[in-house]
C-alpha cells in the first residue's frame, strides 16, 4: 500500500514515527493463523445520542485461555476495552490484535525461491457484543473507568474506523538507549496497548473524564545504541541489492523459525545468542525498512509500567 503523506521520513528523528497507509493490503494466503482472527466479530452499533455507556478497562494474560494466568506472572498482558449501554443492556468488547499470532508479526518467513524474507504481519481492530466476564476477571482486570454519551461512542467508531484503515502493521518491539526513565525512545512499539491508550485519549478529546486509577501496560523493549538505517526490501534485496547485506539479515532471521526438534531449539538458541549478545546486533524491520540495532547490555526487558489514564476537562460529561 502506498504510504499516507510520502514514501520517506526524516532521518535522525526519534523515535521514528510510525507510519500509516492509504488502505489495508489483502493477505497472502501463505499467511494462516492458528486461530482465527476475531471470530465473532460484529460491526459498531449505531448508539443512541441520549445513551450513557459504561467504559471499562480489560486486561487479562496473553492467551489466558490456553495457559490461565502463566504469562500473567510474567506481566506479559493483553488489553481490550468494554461498553454497556444503559438503553439496551447490551455490553461489547473492543481491542487489536494480531491477524496472524504474534510470532508472525515479529519474525519473518525464509521461503525457498524468495531472497527477501516474507512477513505475516497485520494487526486489526476487533469488536464483538458480549464482554466475557470470567476471562477478564479470573486472572486480570475489569473496572469501570468512565462513562460517556452515545453521541461520543458514535464519534468514537468513526475514528476506530479510520485508525483501523490506516494503522495496519503491529510492531511488537519498543527499542530504546537504556533501562533509565528518560533514556532516548528509538522505535514505538504498535500492539494491543497502544490500541487501548490511543482509544482512551480519544475519549477524552471528546470529553470523557476518567476516573484516577492506576493502570499498567507491558512492553517489550530491545536495548540499543543508536539504529543503523539499512534500506527496504527492494535496495537491499533487488536485483541491483546489497548482497552482502541481504545474506546476513537472513542469516539474523534463520534461528527464528518454528522448530521440530529440542535439538534444533538449542542450535537456534546459541545462534541468537551469538547475534545479539556477543556480536550486538539485531536487525529491525519497521515501516517496510530495514535497520540495524547496535545492541548493548541488557539487550531485553519486558516492562509492566503505570501509564495514567488521559485527563478531561473537569466540564466534560462522565464520571
Amino acid at each position: 500500500p502506498r504510504v499516507s503523506g510520502g514514501l520517506r521520513s526524516p532521518r535522525r528523528r526519534w523515535p521514528v514515527p510510525y507510519r500509516r497507509f492509504d488502505y489495508r493490503p489483502k493477505t497472502d494466503p501463505y499467511c494462516q493463523a492458528r486461530y482465527t482472527f476475531c471470530p465473532t466479530g460484529s460491526a459498531i452499533p449505531l448508539m443512541k445520542e441520549e445513551d450513557v455507556i459504561e467504559v471499562y478497562r480489560l486486561q487479562a494474560p496473553v492467551w489466558e485461555f490456553k495457559y490461565g494466568d502463566l504469562l500473567g506472572h510474567l506481566k506479559i498482558m493483553h488489553d481490550a476495552v468494554g461498553f454497556k449501554s444503559s438503553l439496551t443492556g447490551k455490553n461489547y468488547t473492543m481491542e487489536w490484535y494480531e491477524l496472524f499470532q504474534l510470532g508472525n508479526c515479529t519474525f519473518p518467513h525464509l521461503r525457498p525461491g524468495m531472497d527477501a524474507p516474507f512477513w505475516c504481519n497485520q494487526g486489526a481492530a476487533c469488536f464483538y457484543e458480549g464482554i466475557d466476564d470470567a476471562h477478564w476477571k479470573a486472572n486480570g482486570t475489569l473496572v469501570l473507568v468512565t462513562t460517556i454519551s452515545g453521541t461520543m461512542f458514535n464519534e468514537m467508531a468513526q475514528w476506530v474506523k479510520y485508525d483501523n484503515e490506516t494503522g495496519i502493521y503491529y510492531e511488537t518491539w519498543t527499542v530504546q538507549a537504556s533501562p533509565e526513565k528518560k533514556s532516548t525512545v528509538w522505535f514505538d512499539s504498535y500492539e494491543c496497548s497502544k490500541f487501548i491508550l490511543r482509544t482512551y485519549q480519544k475519549l477524552a478529546d471528546l470529553g470523557a473524564v476518567f476516573k484516577t486509577i492506576q493502570t499498567n501496560y507491558t512492553s517489550i523493549i530491545l536495548f540499543s545504541g543508536e539504529p543503523i538505517y539499512l534500506g527496504n526490501e527492494t535496495s537491499i534485496f533487488g536485483p541491483q541489492g546489497n548482497k552482502t547485506l541481504a545474506a546476513a539479515i537472513r542469516d539474523f532471521y534463520s534461528p527464528f523459525k518454528p522448530h521440530q526438534t529440542v535439538r534444533e531449539f538449542f542450535v537456534d538458541l546459541f545462534k541468537i545468542i551469538d547475534h545479539v549478545i556477543l556480536n550486538h546486533q539485531f536487525y529491525l524491520f519497521y515501516n517496510l525498512e530495514y535497520w540495524l540495532l547496535p545492541m548493548k547490555s541488557p539487550y531485553l526487558k519486558i516492562i509492566y509500567e503505570e501509564v495514567p489514564l488521559p485527563v478531561g476537562s473537569k466540564a466534560s460529561f462522565g464520571v
